[in-house]
C-alpha cells in the first residue's frame, strides 16, 4: 500500500536563478552556463526571457560569431513560467505541450526565484 507524494517544483528547482543581460554576448552566455554547469540563463527584463546551450549551437552552426552576437538576439522571449508549488507531473505536461526543457520558476510574488528543467523532471519521476 504505497502512499503518493506531491513533488512540487520547490523540491527541485535550481537556485539560485542564474541570469545574464540581453547586451551580453553568446560567449559570456556559453561561459557564464559552463562555469555553472547548466544548460540555460534567465534574461531578467520588461521581455524576460531565456537562453539555452541549442540558442548557443544555432550562433556557431550558423557561422556567427559569438563574441558578435547579443543574447538578446536569439533568446527566446516571452517565456512560459510556472510557480514553486506547481506539481512535477504539471511541469511535465507544460514541457511536452510546449516544446521546451526549460521554465523559469517564481514565487507567491511573482518574482523569478528559480529554474526547473527536463533533467530535473527526469531525475525526480524517473
Amino acid at each position: 500500500m504505497g502512499t503518493e507524494t506531491t513533488v512540487r517544483v520547490e523540491d527541485v528547482m535550481s537556485t539560485p536563478l542564474e541570469t545574464i543581460s540581453s547586451d551580453a554576448s553568446i560567449t559570456d552566455a556559453a561561459q557564464k552556463m559552463r562555469e555553472h554547469d547548466i544548460n540555460g540563463l534567465f534574461i531578467p527584463g520588461s521581455s524576460a526571457g531565456i537562453i539555452t546551450t541549442t540558442d548557443v549551437v544555432d550562433v556557431v552552426a550558423d557561422e556567427e560569431s559569438p563574441s558578435d552576437v547579443r543574447v538578446g538576439d536569439v533568446m527566446t522571449a516571452p517565456v512560459e513560467r510556472v510557480t514553486k508549488t506547481l506539481d512535477l507531473t504539471e511541469v511535465a505536461s507544460m514541457m511536452t505541450n510546449f516544446g521546451i526543457k526549460h521554465l523559469p520558476v517564481i514565487d507567491e510574488h511573482g518574482d523569478y526565484v528559480g529554474m526547473v528543467t527536463s533533467t530535473d523532471l527526469t531525475t525526480e519521476l524517473a
